[in-house]
């Protein structure tokens, strides 16, 4: 049995549900928490639009800085998920004080990745430098990252509102914040990098600054609803913590692996985004348009995997080994087919989408083409995420990391580099390494899950 994990108490196991039915709730699960993560993708997909009809070379500038942010920031994230397991499990018991003293640990954590990951933006450009970017790049990427690193703090303490409200079933708060956010975003993105409204022309620096001005907007209203809720006296929010180290402990437990898995991901695609920058600005910049659109469609993956992973989670509880296989392919087929869905603009349509970000007749054709392989990838990646939702669901949280860590460090990366060094194919190689990389985790995952079902269930 694996460590940490105790065989549910024996009851009866109940009718099976129908699939449609694991399909549909998973759906209805999976929107509000889309909308949410979205949002921060498609701010960034604002920023690099925006900043593609600015000019190449400030495009260029963020394309590195952003790269080196979406690691911490996804690491980040996922540390903090054990927020939401916990506090769920203890809003079902009725456990209020229990979700305040969850809260408020995780709180102080937060703080602490904040500050850690805004000291590493300001050696942004000493980073840049040390994986090779040209030491333009580097500087005006490092330049980016200052005025990131201000506003991690209030990144980091949002996500931790966020995934608390979510854990008492309450996701719609943190929807409409990140509406609210990303159009405050567009109206700063056109004072601060094109100097509208008498503000200063600022380029990728003003788009950075506006990026740390909405964060913290983010946070404020997010924290002011929380300590403002009706039943906050019944939730424990303001009440002392007695047992900080266990609650500690215990967080940190669930996330170490969590963020592992959402790390190893990024990570690869970050150093797949170094080797483009070795290319050349113009690569780069395609490049980064679509890794953004890659990034801005696999929210929807992140959604369905949380979804998955709780109905998943659901099944294990009620010890019906049917359900808990529905409950993993419905999650799996649905983001198949909404990952095909979002595939077809991305073949046919990659010209005109390429033209949202940048009007550069050297940029387009080949951000066209890259759009075009991303479609393919999008399938393979969405069903590679759901199926460690649905892992995790089964208490299944350190062999699908390992499993990632041989897809996109083992796979993607030595096929990009050898595509696009070696055969000389340029950053299409890129490009197609990370769909060899994605398409080794649906399988490798895949089979993982199916192993996982012919075990005893078993619940952390």
């Amino acid at each position: 049995m694996t460590k940490g994990l105790a065989v549910a108490p024996e009851r009866p196991p109940g009718a099976a549900m129908p699939f449609q039915r694991h399909l549909i709730r998973t759906a209805r699960f999976a929107g509000p928490v889309i909308l949410a993560r979205a949002g921060l993708l498609v701010m960034v997909a604002v920023d690099s639009a925006m900043l593609g009809h600015y000019g190449t070379l400030s495009l260029a500038y963020y394309a590195a800085a952003n790269a080196a942010q979406v690691v911490m920031i996804l690491i980040g994230v996922g540390l903090l998920q054990g927020t939401t397991i916990l506090v769920a499990q203890a809003h079902g018991a009725r456990d209020g004080p229990a979700c305040g003293a969850y809260w408020r640990v995780s709180f102080v954590h937060g703080v602490v990745l904040g500050v850690l990951m805004g000291l590493i933006c300001l050696l942004g450009r000493w980073t840049l430098e040390a994986t090779g970017q040209e030491p333009e790049v580097a500087a005006g990427g490092g330049r980016v990252l200052d005025m990131i690193a201000w506003g991690s703090p209030a990144l980091f303490m949002w996500v931790v509102c966020t995934h608390f409200l979510e854990g008492i079933s309450r996701p719609i708060p943190g929807m409409l914040v990140m509406l609210a956010a990303v159009v405050v975003n567009v109206l700063l993105n056109w004072i601060l990098i094109f100097g509208n409204l008498g503000g200063p022309e600022l380029g990728a620096e003003g788009a950075a600054i506006a990026t740390s001005l909405v964060r913290w907007f983010m946070f404020a209203t997010l924290f002011v609803f929380v300590l403002r809720l009706p039943d906050a006296r019944a939730l424990g929010i303001r009440k002392p913590v007695t047992d900080f180290w266990a609650i500690s402990k215990r967080l940190r437990r669930i996330g170490y692996p969590l963020g592992a898995a959402r790390g190893l991901e990024t990570a690869a695609f970050a150093a797949l985004v170094m080797l483009a920058g070795h290319l050349g600005t113009v690569p780069l910049a395609a490049y980064q348009i679509g890794y953004n659109l890659i990034g801005l469609v696999f929210m929807v993956a992140i959604g369905t995997a949380a979804a998955s992973m709780i109905r998943v989670g659901n099944a294990v509880g009620r010890r019906n080994a049917t359900d808990i296989a529905r409950a993993g392919w419905a999650g799996v087929l649905l983001i198949a087919c909404l990952m095909a869905a979002f595939a077809g603009p991305f073949l046919g349509l990659g010209m005109p989408l390429a033209s949202l970000y940048t009007d550069d007749p050297a940029v387009l054709p080949l951000a066209a083409s890259l759009i075009g392989i991303c479609g393919i990838i999008l399938v393979f990646d969405g069903m590679q995420a759901v199926l460690m939702g649905a892992l995790r669901g089964i208490a299944d949280v350190w062999v699908p990391p390992g499993l990632q860590l041989i897809s996109w460090w083992g796979v993607s990366l030595p096929i990009g580099y050898v595509l696009a060094f070696e055969v000389g194919i340029g950053v299409d190689g890129l490009m197609w390494g990370i769909l060899a990389g994605a398409l080794s985790a649906s399988i490798l995952l895949g089979g993982r899950f199916l192993v996982m079902l012919r075990r005893p269930i078993a619940r952390y």
